[in-house]
């Protein structure tokens, strides 16, 4: 039996994969051992699960019949499983993400270590890039995003909002007038985000009016963290996400501009593949992200309302 799981689960990477080769990568196999564990699931069952050509594989329609119920099964191993090392509060396995740099550093590190202090069992690789990271060929089992999903291939689960605030050290404005309106902002020194997907600063007035401005960059660098320190000392304004900027805030290294005015928000979300067979441990984590991250006000905020006297 333990032969044929393996062989069930090889299939399902290949397919996720997106080839043999791909499958190894992930598997931590070699190409050999991936491809004879595939002919070995095809020659037991007498049939072609895959069609295979000099560029790509493709399920036949008795791999793609074969499949579902292949996950169906793979699912019910997991419960079953998991259920019974539950009850000796275990879950159990690897878990790969995907996650920003910046947001991954500074707040998934810590979600992270509190899971595995509650599930030890539990292993844990992730790749920190700002990059859009495609999960399926990728072999992830989930990602975190910042951003206006569109993607509909994947099913995002909010777990809290993101605002961001223009900020900038004290000392800047020792010899500098503090900005009145966004336009005033366009005589400061910028530091930019290089990665956003427009160079447009938005807002929404204290009216209720949306406008932008369009700051020219000084520093242009594609790391929210970079760009804070050198907001710190005293390089010029930045706007970015509350949650890479919120410790400066509380100490006072960094003053908030503008705060009658709202500045761009997003929502944070758990990301995975609509196919992919999900394990229980994988469900496990994503519920824990959802319990972690406050959904309305994420505890950055709340630290900040509390460092300016706001709560």
């Amino acid at each position: 039996m333990a032969d044929k799981i393996l062989e069930m689960e090889t299939f399902v990477r290949i397919v996720e994969a997106g080839s043999i080769s791909a499958a190894a990568d992930q598997l931590g196999l070699t190409k050999s051992v991936v491809s004879k564990r595939l002919s070995d699931l095809e020659a037991r069952l007498g049939v072609q699960l895959l069609a295979r050509t000099t560029r790509r594989l493709s399920l036949t329609d008795s791999g793609r019949e074969y499949l579902d119920k292949v996950k169906e099964i793979l699912s019910a191993v997991d419960i079953a499983e998991s259920t019974v090392a539950g009850s000796k509060g275990e879950i159990q396995g690897r878990i790969r993400i995907a996650s920003p740099l910046t947001f991954g550093l500074m707040h998934l590190n810590p979600a992270i270590r509190e899971f595995i202090k509650r599930h030890p069992a539990v292993k844990v690789d992730i790749n920190f890039s700002d990059s859009r990271i495609d999960l399926v060929h990728g072999g992830y089992d989930l990602a975190l995003r910042i951003a206006d999903l569109a993607d509909s291939s994947l099913v995002a689960k909010p777990l809290t909002r993101i605002r961001h605030a223009v900020v900038a050290s004290p000392d800047y404005f020792q010899t500098r007038e503090l900005p009145k309106t966004p336009q005033d902002l366009l005589a400061l020194d910028c530091l930019r985000y290089s990665e956003a997907s427009d160079t447009q600063w938005k807002y929404t007035d204290p009216s209720g009016k949306n406008g932008s401005v369009d700051p020219i960059a000084l520093i242009n660098a594609n790391n929210g963290a970079f760009l804070k320190d050198m907001a710190v000392a005293g390089s010029g304004i930045i706007n970015q996400p509350t949650f890479v900027t919120y410790e400066a805030i509380c100490s006072g290294e960094l003053v908030m501009l503008l705060e009658d005015y709202k500045w761009r928000e997003f929502n944070a979300y758990v990301v995975y593949p609509k196919t992919r067979y999900l394990p229980l441990r994988v469900r496990a984590f994503i519920d824990f992200l959802a319990e972690y991250f406050d959904r309305d006000e994420p505890y950055w905020e709340r630290e900040i309302q509390e460092a300016l006297g706001k709560s």
